[in-house]
């Protein structure tokens, strides 16, 4: 049977040396909550990671895609799919690798410190955070990523310490979800049906929902769903998905450096050549085009025409 710890195409993964830790460590600001090491797996197939005698830090895994499964302490084998996470605690032998078939993308963490252990949930248990019209998911992926930014630049003081303050806000956005949405989102009673039916898409942008799932999460008809839809934006809504995908791609292109098989992977695309076909049909030019376009105005320092 196949076993790989890392090493997948498209991971990113960020870690620092032990005696810059343990000096980081010693510091009042970092001290009682740090990063040890974090990182994205997407779809890793064959994923496997062991360890017999634990380790010394705290584990968050947050899985976004496919499915995994773990087992603590020799217990019973328990599954992590889709939207659901897991804290892992330390000096407990665990296992956990990802599904055959539907392997798993997960955003993981390794954290320790003073107050690290307070963050844990006992029972020890996968716990869901699911999309609704309340939902911030792709707020907390955009925290990650400003966390992953600052700890890319860990050697200077203070992108550790800024890493170590918005960890707070990451783990706080599993632990206490109602406080987490509804400190940034509004009463949702008064939206539209079309407001609702876009910020879950939104919040779905790297799946692959279908007319049948959009239908179900509202309580309507594949039919009735999509003509309220259509009434209330004068699109299909698949149509209008692709649409909100292919902006999310342009967005990744113009602040991030993802290559673009990154990029299509996280808007919801299997097979890049299918990404680079919409893209081009919607857009007008190709991924790659778009992105030299848009690296050549921001050298100019001008905003690329509409």
């Amino acid at each position: 049977m196949t076993r790989i710890k890392e090493g997948f195409k498209g991971q990113r993964m960020l870690s620092l040396p032990e005696d810059i830790l343990r000096k980081y460590s010693q510091m009042p600001l970092v001290r009682p909550l740090y990063i040890r090491k974090l990182g994205y797996f997407p779809k890793v197939q064959y994923h496997y990671v062991q360890k017999d005698k634990g380790v010394d830090y705290c584990m968050l895994i947050y899985c976004v895609a496919g499915r995994g499964w773990y087992q603590l302490d020799g217990k019973a084998e328990q599954m992590l799919e889709t939207h659901h996470f897991i804290l892992l605690p330390p000096d407990t032998p665990y296992r956990f690798w990802a599904d055959d078939n539907r392997p798993w993308s997960i955003y993981w963490v390794h954290f320790e410190g003073t107050l690290a252990k307070d963050f844990l949930q006992y029972p020890v248990m996968p716990r869901a955070i699911l999309p609704n019209n309340k939902s911030r998911l792709q707020d907390r992926l955009q925290l990650f990523e400003a966390i992953y930014d600052s700890f890319s630049m860990a050697f200077t003081r203070e992108y550790m310490i800024h890493a170590s303050m918005c960890l707070y806000a990451f783990l706080s956005s599993f632990l206490h979800v109602e406080a987490y949405r509804h400190c940034k989102l509004p009463d949702h009673a008064d939206e539209s049906f079309g407001t609702k039916v876009v910020h879950y898409m939104q919040e779905n942008i790297s799946s692959n929902l279908t007319l049948e799932d959009l239908a179900h999460n509202f309580r309507y008809s594949p039919s009735h769903f999509s003509a309220l839809f259509q009434k209330e934006t004068g699109y299909s809504p698949i149509n209008y998905y692709i649409q909100l995908k292919i902006r999310k791609a342009c967005e990744y292109m113009e602040t991030s450096p993802l290559k673009l098989y990154e990029i299509a992977e996280k808007v919801g695309f299997d097979e890049p050549s299918y990404f680079t076909r919409i893209f081009t049909k919607i857009i007008g030019m190709s991924p790659s085009e778009y992105r030299r376009r848009e690296t050549a105005f921001r050298i100019k320092g001008e905003s690329a025409p509409q």
